[in-house]
């Protein structure tokens, strides 16, 4: 299995980086990446994804914004930019047998990249879905997303996510997943 280009629900996790108060309003398409967020994080409850979160110095940063921490209320906090620094989410990885994660949140240049090339170095699969990501400045959100995909990172989308994590047509949750496709961002 090459573990680039194939995804399941059975060896996938979802890490959200940092989708903070103070953080959030600042961001470049900020609207787009909340819902695009929301939409992997519901998908990969309904398929039984791990879902993990951190939140970057909350005190001066502030908590999660309400609409991910109501979906997500055990959320590691962090100095580090990495979240690979926070044992806790490295053991829960490697606790349930994780092979790829999809990693979403801001800033992308800044703790979702530090994230990403900490996990390809530990081995991990690492999918970053461009339209689930930003920086303040589209230049740093671009120039990350290259840097991130010539270390080994694989750039796609959400719904090319969740459509990876079922896999088929067929699927018991297909029409869960398409349904939360076709639901209008927040």
């Amino acid at each position: 299995m090459n573990l680039l280009t194939e995804r399941s629900a059975r060896d996938a996790a979802l890490l959200v980086v940092d989708m903070q108060e103070k953080l959030l309003p600042v961001m470049d398409e900020r609207s787009r990446v909340l819902g695009n967020t929301l939409r992997l994080i519901r998908g990969a409850t309904l398929l039984g994804i791990p879902v993990c979160a951190t939140e970057q110095y909350p005190k001066g940063l502030g908590s999660t914004v309400p609409e991910i921490a109501s979906l997500i209320p055990t959320r590691g906090s962090k100095l580090t930019f990495s979240c690979c620094k926070l044992p806790e989410i490295v053991e829960q990885l490697h606790g349930r047998g994780v092979k790829h994660v999809t990693v979403v949140g801001i800033e992308t240049h800044i703790c979702v990249a530090q994230t990403t090339l900490d996990l390809l170095r530990m081995g991990f699969a690492v999918g970053i879905p461009a339209d689930a990501v930003s920086s303040r400045f589209k230049l740093d959100w671009e120039f990350a997303l290259r840097r991130m995909e010539h270390a080994g990172a694989m750039v796609t989308s959400t719904e090319a996510v969740l459509f990876e994590w079922i896999g088929t047509a067929d699927s018991p949750k297909f029409k869960e997943i398409s349904a939360l496709i076709k639901t209008p961002l927040t």
